[in-house]
Formats: C-alpha cells, structure tokens, sequence
C-alpha cells in the first residue's frame, strides 16, 4: 500500500508548484492519515493505512514548531513564499484549527509579514462557523471541488460523510463572497472496474456552473504529478489543460493551470 506521509509537524520549505517556496504545517499525525475524502489520488495513500500512534499536535505543540522553524529561517534570510496547512489528511478536523490559525497569522506578522498563509481543505468541515472564520483570516483559503456530480465525487474523492453533496458544498463555498480559491484535479481512469473522467464536456460544464455561483478569486485546475494508490489512472495533458482553462476563462474566471 502506497504511504507518502509527512512525519513532522513542520516541514520544508518545499516547491510548490502552485504557491512557490511553502513552509508546510501537518495538523494530522506524524504516522498516519486522518481524512473525510478518501482520494484515489492522494499521495499520502489511503485511509486504510491508519491514523498512526501519535495523535494530533497539540495546539502549542503547533504553535512552538513553527515559530522555530521560522526563527531559523529568518536568521538565514531563506526565501519563503507561503506558510500551507497541508500534510496527512484535513487539517479543519483538528479541533483547534481556528486556534492554530490565529496563532499562525500573529508568527507570520512577527517574522515574515510578507508570506501568505494557505490552506488546503476539502470543503468537508465548512458548516462549523469557527472553521469558517478561520479561514476569512488567511490570505489563500483553497477548497476541492473536483466535480459538480455527486456520482463523480462519490468516485474520485470518497468522502466517508454520507451527508456530502456537491450542492451544499457550493452554497456553503457561496457564503466566503469571493474569499476562497477552488482547486479542481482533473483526470481520468478506472477503479474497481468502474471508469472515472471528470474532464468531459457534461463534467466541465457542471464545474463551471459551480464556479459561476461561488464566484472565487481564482481557479486552480491541475493533474497527477506524483504516484497515486489507485495506479489506473491518467495524467491529463497540459495542453488539455489549457483548453479546459480557456472554457472556464470564457465565462470569466481567472484560472491557474499546473500540470
């Protein structure tokens, strides 16, 4: 079974392909996956590899790690771009994430006013008000919409919420009036038998519906770039890329393509 897992709570800087030189924060354990989706693309693996030993980070255990490592990377005068919540599983599942927010923006102010902070959350955890103000307070809130189609969620994503529908997930990325970034992956394939494409012109057209309603600042649509669990499927081009941006940019919205 394929496991790529951050083992600290702080890692990095890395290279981001979409935010830059990213300083990254792991609110999961530092052994094991914790996750409301399920992806058959994500390169942490599957749930099913467990949560690990050591629990979640403490929010002071949180707050004493980064505030080192960007002492020490202050003292070096290291280029930094970004401060992302990211690692193994949802970071807003940590029961202190509004918490550990707050805390991040006042490290960042000290050390490096300059850096954005970023979250990458698959939208699961947005009808908790606290979670919702939290991300009002960073500069890059990221939220997956991979589809507009349950059936093609249910697929790709795997949300273990029984409750999950795209509908309510758009009206509640609605309510951040434009604060808030969606990133699509897009791919195709099979799992189980069962093929998978959210790249046709029927998916394409649901996504930019969702997107017309959210209104976001911005897009992101990429694809595979790293070993996946499930190994049936394909990286789309970046060529294909760019015309699904171009029928995204016609209704106007900005895009970012990463491939």
């Amino acid at each position: 079974m394929q496991t790529v897992l951050f083992h600290s709570t702080i890692f990095g800087p890395i290279h981001s392909r979409r935010l830059g030189s990213s300083l990254g924060v792991n609110l999961m354990p530092d052994d094991g996956k914790v996750c409301t989706f399920d992806c058959l693309y994500c390169e942490a693996g599957y749930n099913a590899q467990g949560a690990g030993t050591t629990g979640l980070p403490t929010r002071r255990q949180v707050a004493d790690a980064l505030e080192s490592k960007l002492k020490q990377l202050h003292a070096e005068g290291a280029p930094l771009d970004v401060i992302t919540f990211s690692g193994n599983g949802e970071p807003t599942l940590h029961p202190d994430f509004a918490w550990i927010i707050s805390d991040t923006v006042a490290l960042r102010d000290r050390y490096f006013p300059q850096v954005k902070i970023s979250v990458l959350s698959n939208a699961t955890m947005l009808h908790k008000s606290d979670v919702v103000e939290a991300l009002r307070l960073v500069d890059n809130n990221i939220q997956k919409l991979d589809s507009a189609k349950d059936d093609t969620i249910r697929l790709i994503d795997r949300p273990n919420q029984t409750s999950y529908s795209a509908r309510r997930v758009i009206d509640q990325l609605k309510r951040f009036d434009g604060h808030v970034i969606i990133q699509t992956m897009m791919l195709r394939g099979s799992h189980d038998g069962v093929a998978i494409d959210n790249t046709t012109a029927e998916e394409v057209a649901a996504l930019i519906a969702a997107y017309e309603e959210v209104k976001p600042q911005e897009v992101m649509i990429y694809s595979i770039d790293r070993k996946t669990p499930e190994e049936k499927l394909e990286k789309v081009s970046k060529d294909e890329l760019e015309r699904i941006a171009d029928d995204i940019r016609r209704h106007g919205i900005k895009v970012q393509v990463s491939a």
